[in-house]
């Protein structure tokens, strides 16, 4: 078999540090914390941790508003550290990517204070500046994420800036060759300390529309978001200005470059557009941008087996010689065993979402947690930390509830910290601490763990074509193929048993993946939120 580069096929278990292990005792996760916990991720089964944003910040949108690239903010610790946490992964066969945020900065990096003050020094076209309308009011109608317009009034500049997420990210200007230059030397400086390849926060914003045109109105039966709240008014508008611009691919062409001068580095993209699934296309097609993209489309309320085969479907179908990369949790969006299960949340339900999301085609990302089948926290608005539910709350309570911190053992905290965490770890979430977990042979934790051993020898599910099969409507089911091995994968959405006809009686059960079913015939029963593997 020819070899795969290390990253297809690869689980990258996310890791947010601020919730992984406290480790100097202030409530706060950090990188000592990450480094001490390196054994526990490496015997989970994956191939690479993604590191969210150490970098140094204010902290006003929790590290992705950054004051300065090239350093480690003291409350997760220092240079040092993430040298030794980078060394440490790789002794244990741990590839290291960092989240990056191309797209702005914090209004306290040193760009953005040179900036603000005159329209004629050296960084004075370094972020997006515009004159206001002949009334006052901004230049047009474009709006933050995170709420309210998407420009803010800067008095000694007598103009607007935008800001794409809170008005403390000022987005910096992309159509300006030096920022362009100077974002590429920012990313080598990590190249050059080590890591293994870099997680692209909103990476199709970089670029704006040169003409500030306003976005048009979105119909009100379309304004379903993706990634944000269906309350927020963002989601009446097209952003069809304001954000995937085409000449983003010409910078990402140029970051590819940069990439390829380094050995076996990879990139991945997140994205979210008005057509998440063609931008992830486009940008991971021609083997000279990025080399896998993901997006929020299976990280929505939405969960049926025409729902997954449908958004899969489409993305193969205009991926070309691409590779995707599929998650369905991470650190913006409610935890996926609430989101989906509901009240019929539990064991059996996490076991299957994780094995469904380890046999597509494509890498996958695993939020820390995932192996536990953490539920989502519901906090009250005095408990929250982040300004995006703060101010969408009650009707959008943010992304605190699945940020709370890992529960570790059966301590006060979670064995998390020696304090109050900065979130709190609630007594649903310890009862399913890691400690008791691996002493329970049936707990989600030991069933994840199977099953990553057992996909490792698995070539199909790593690295096959996917071919969907109609068998039943509440049964996801599909073939991988690679080099003459074919799979046939069965994944039952519902909380009863249901019986599939399968096309024909030759198939052979693969044991090893942890899951019990039972195969007469051509007749396959699977138990609620059961899996199977047959070879065909």
């Amino acid at each position: 078999m020819q070899q795969q580069p290390w990253w297809r096929g690869a689980i990258i278990y996310q890791v947010y540090p601020r919730s992984l292990m406290d480790a100097n005792g202030d409530g706060v996760g950090d990188l000592p914390g990450i480094i001490n916990r390196l054994d526990y991720i490496a015997s989970l089964g994956v191939d690479a941790i993604w590191v969210s944003p150490f970098f140094r910040s204010p902290m006003k949108d929790f590290g992705y508003d950054i004051s300065d690239y090239r350093d480690v903010d003291p409350l997760f610790g220092t240079l040092n550290d993430i040298d030794e946490l980078i060394q440490q992964a790789h002794a244990r066969g741990l590839k290291v990517m960092i989240d990056q945020v191309l797209s702005h900065t914090s209004d306290q990096h040193a760009w953005f204070q040179q900036s603000r003050e005159s329209r004629d020094n050296e960084k004075s076209d370094w972020y997006v500046w515009a004159d206001p309308s002949e009334d006052g009011t901004p230049p047009n109608n474009w709006l933050a994420i995170f709420g309210g317009s998407a420009w803010e009034w800067e008095p000694r500049r007598g103009q607007y800036y935008l800001h794409n997420f809170l008005k403390s990210q000022p987005d910096l200007n992309y159509h300006c060759i030096e920022v362009q230059a100077q974002m590429l030397d920012e990313v080598e400086f990590w190249l050059q300390r080590g890591v293994d390849g870099f997680r692209l926060d909103a990476i199709n914003f970089c670029f704006h529309d040169k003409s500030l045109r306003s976005n048009p109105a979105k119909p009100v039966d379309e304004r379903e978001g993706r990634g944000f709240s269906e309350d927020n008014p963002y989601a009446f508008q097209r952003h069809i200005y304001d954000k995937t611009q085409p000449e983003n691919l010409q910078f990402l062409q140029k970051l590819r470059a940069l990439f390829d001068r380094y050995d076996q580095i990879v990139s991945l993209g997140e994205i979210s557009s008005e057509n998440s699934l063609q931008t992830m296309a486009d940008y991971s097609r021609g083997n000279d941008k990025l080399h896998m993209t993901y997006s929020f489309e299976l990280l929505t309320d939405d969960f049926s087996p025409q729902y997954i085969r449908d958004t899969v479907s489409t993305l193969e179908s205009k991926l070309a010689e691409g590779w995707p990369c599929w998650a369905v949790g991470n650190h913006d969006v409610a935890r996926v065993v609430s989101r989906w299960g509901g009240a019929k949340a539990g064991d059996a339900l996490a076991k299957m979402v994780n094995a469904m999301l380890f046999s597509l085609r494509g890498s996958v990302c695993s939020y820390q947690g995932e192996e536990l089948g953490l539920p989502e926290v519901s906090l009250t608005l005095e408990q929250l930390q982040d300004p995006y539910g703060i101010t969408f709350w009650p009707r959008f309570k943010g992304r605190d509830g699945c940020r709370t911190p890992m529960p570790w053992g059966d301590t006060e905290h979670g064995g998390f910290s020696s304090v109050e965490p900065w979130l709190p770890v609630v007594e649903e979430h310890r009862r399913r601490n890691v400690a008791r977990q691996i002493k329970n042979q049936s707990s989600v934790l030991n069933a994840y763990q199977r099953f990553t051993q057992w996909r490792k020898e698995q070539n199909s599910l790593r690295y096959g074509d996917i071919e969907f099969v109609d068998l039943n409507k509440n049964v996801l089911s599909f073939y991988r193929t690679f080099a003459g091995e074919r799979v046939l994968c069965c994944f039952n959405f519902s909380e009863e048993s249901c019986e599939v006809t399968l096309p024909d009686d030759s198939n052979q059960v693969l044991t090893g993946h942890g899951f019990d079913f039972k195969l007469t015939g051509n007749k396959l029963m699977l138990p609620e939120f059961g899996a199977s593997f047959l070879q065909c």
